[in-house]
């Protein structure tokens, strides 16, 4: 169907309109990836000096006992995206708690997102609550807590104390790919126990330690679910906003190639009109000719 100019111009205007908007939404997810990216390698610190507590305790007490997870109650975290625009993020990791789930009625599952619970639900997992996403860096302490809080709530007497808690989130890969990742986070890594049980104490000073060794055990233990969760969110923040990037930039090449096309049309329909008016003004000026030329008198043919 032939289009006229108004109207490709119209469509020109609008696409750049989109185009500015896109624009916009990718440099702010660049800007917004930066401070996920700052909190997550700052979390690594403590989580060291976490682990560094874990080897003096066992230093002093001896090895952890391995925890039996005979019926405990699993809790599973879903650290999902709260808003769109960044492709299948949020089904992907939906697929892998999917997967991860082998008892769908007896699993906890607790969410973080809004776009990330509409993903559950679609694969017929009810999250038992959700929670929304910080929107700064600063919140990331925030929301580590609320689901600490949230564990201890599910540790109570219904489940006599036994759970096992795993988390689900993207993470990032080499070449800038990302993929879901599943951590278990209690009980502790016998591995990671068993690794740091193993080193030896490279300090001449011996640790010494003032609180009981269950209350210090216990607070080891809160520090380091504190400093998973607060690395699993800043992981998933960033990643989101970088599957997002990502997104954008292909709307904007998009973007760019519909532009280039109503450009192209656009020159087109305008030469046509340019044309068929140049043709308009020479049939005019032929007709005018043509009228105004003087004729030539009318001779009388000769008759013999």
């Amino acid at each position: 169907m032939a289009q006229t100019l108004d109207l490709l111009i119209h469509r020109t205007e609008t696409m750049r309109s989109i185009r500015g908007i896109v624009r916009t939404m990718k440099t702010m997810s660049a800007i917004n990836a930066l401070p996920y990216e700052q909190a997550a390698r700052t979390i690594e610190t403590y989580r060291d000096t976490v682990l560094c507590g874990f080897q003096a305790f066992m230093h002093c007490n001896g090895p952890l006992p391995v925890a039996a997870e005979t019926d405990a109650v699993p809790v599973l975290i879903a650290f999902g995206s709260h808003h769109g625009l960044c492709g299948s993020y949020n089904e992907s990791l939906a697929e892998m708690v999917a997967q991860s789930t082998t008892d769908r009625q007896a699993t906890r599952v607790i969410c973080i997102g809004a776009q990330m619970e509409d993903a559950l639900t679609g694969l017929g997992i009810h999250p038992i609550t959700t929670l929304l996403p910080p929107a700064t860096a600063e919140g990331l302490g925030r929301l580590a807590g609320a689901l600490i809080t949230h564990i201890d709530a599910i540790r109570g007497p219904a489940t006599s104390g036994a759970i096992t808690v795993s988390l689900v989130f993207m993470q990032r890969g080499a070449r800038g790919q990302q993929s879901p990742a599943l951590q278990r986070l209690l009980p502790l890594d016998p591995a990671m126990l068993g690794d740091l049980a193993g080193r030896p104490w490279d300090s001449r000073s011996l640790p010494q330690f003032h609180l009981p060794t269950n209350q210090l055990l216990a607070a080891l233990i809160r520090s380091y679910l504190f400093a998973e969760l607060f690395r699993a969110g800043a992981e998933a923040l960033l990643t989101e906003n970088a599957a997002r990037l990502t997104r954008m930039q292909q709307a904007e090449q998009s973007v760019d190639d519909r532009l280039e096309e109503l450009l192209a049309d656009t020159r087109s329909v305008r030469q046509s009109e340019i044309t068929t008016e140049l043709l308009d003004v020479i049939v005019g000026f032929e007709a005018l000719k043509s009228r105004d030329k003087p004729r030539l008198p009318h001779k009388p043919s000769d008759k013999r």
